[in-house]
């Protein structure tokens, strides 16, 4: 028989988004209170309209906080979450971890990692780290494309000091939490339904705040 799709241990979301689409895979086994946030702010919609604020392009893309109109959105937000950076993931590309402002501190900003960036990972002798709790497992080519946006520095992001604002908005247009068949799961329970259509995939990621 098939386990319930209700809670699977490794959920994929898509983010659609006006550069194509990425699908993460997330690790709720090593990662539970991280992904259950997560997934909480999918299911709210609170991710639609968002867009990928904080591009470094040597570094990572940072979404979750900000519209297309850069004004921070605060409605809808949840309290902060114990921090996870101590699970056994690591900040590798492609992986998403959750942006913070101090240990215990994230709310709904993410970032994925687009290089290897072992120095985010949290250590047992006092550094809080980053929480990885999820991969890119399709459209790191998207990933790779807002990478490499132009951008700007945006006078209502950090007062405009840092040129990491694309210039043109990468929106995510709508956030969805996928089915085990790859569909978007139907609402409170997933419809396990053949498919050949293939979501896409990806991750964003932050450093230092918000």
């Amino acid at each position: 028989t098939d386990k319930p799709a209700s809670k699977p241990a490794n959920p994929r979301v898509k983010l659609s988004t006006t550069m194509g689409d990425i699908v993460l895979e997330l690790d709720a086994e090593k990662a539970p209170v991280t992904v259950e946030n997560f997934l909480a702010y999918v299911n709210d919609g609170f991710y639609d309209g968002l867009i990928f604020h904080r591009v470094m392009p040597n570094f990572m893309i940072q979404a979750g906080g900000f519209d297309a109109e850069v004004d921070r959105r605060t409605k809808g937000m949840r309290p902060p979450i114990k921090l996870e950076s101590l699970n056994g993931l690591t900040n590798a590309k492609g992986t998403i971890a959750m942006a913070r402002s101090g240990p215990n501190t994230a709310t709904s900003q993410f970032f994925i990692n687009v290089v290897d960036n072992a120095r985010l990972d949290g250590r047992a002798a006092g550094k809080d780290g980053y929480a990885v709790f999820g991969k890119v497992v399709e459209g790191m080519d998207v990933v790779e494309k807002i990478r490499t946006t132009d951008c700007f520095g945006h006078p209502k992001y950090n007062g405009g000091r840092k040129p990491v604002t694309p210039k043109v908005p990468v929106v995510i247009s709508k956030a969805t939490v996928l089915g085990a068949d790859g569909k978007t799961a139907k609402k409170p329970e997933a419809k396990n339904e053949p498919t050949d259509k293939k979501a896409k995939e990806g991750e964003a990621h932050k450093e230092h705040g918000e």
